[in-house]
């Protein structure tokens, strides 16, 4: 199981054992990590699970598809490792993997 680090806007950090299959959005839920909302509860249909991928975990993570970025126009101050967590699939190279939350969700 990767452990993933979800920082909160005010710096906690929360650091979770992730399984592999689940997404990032599944964990930060399981874990009552503030400010994922999940609203549509996965299913790409919304931008409550914005998060922005630590620069040096990028290309790992990799770039999101044509309606994952569809649905990022709907997120809040977008910045180039944005991504919705709930299109993000836990591997065992996530190891160690960090994830800011944004001040808010759109």
């Amino acid at each position: 199981m990767p452990k993933i680090t979800y920082i909160v806007p005010d710096g906690t950090r929360f650091e979770v054992d992730a399984e592999n299959g689940s997404t990032v959005m599944e964990n930060a839920i399981r874990n009552a990590v503030p400010g994922i909302e999940a609203e549509c509860g996965g299913a790409c249909a919304c931008a409550t699970c914005h998060v922005y991928v630590d620069a040096q975990w990028a290309d790992t993570v990799g770039q999101p598809e044509a309606m994952e970025e569809d649905m990022l126009d709907f997120a809040y101050d977008v910045q180039p490792t944005s991504r919705l967590s709930c299109q993000i699939i836990v591997r065992d190279d996530f190891e160690g993997l960090v994830v800011r939350i944004p001040e808010r969700q759109a």
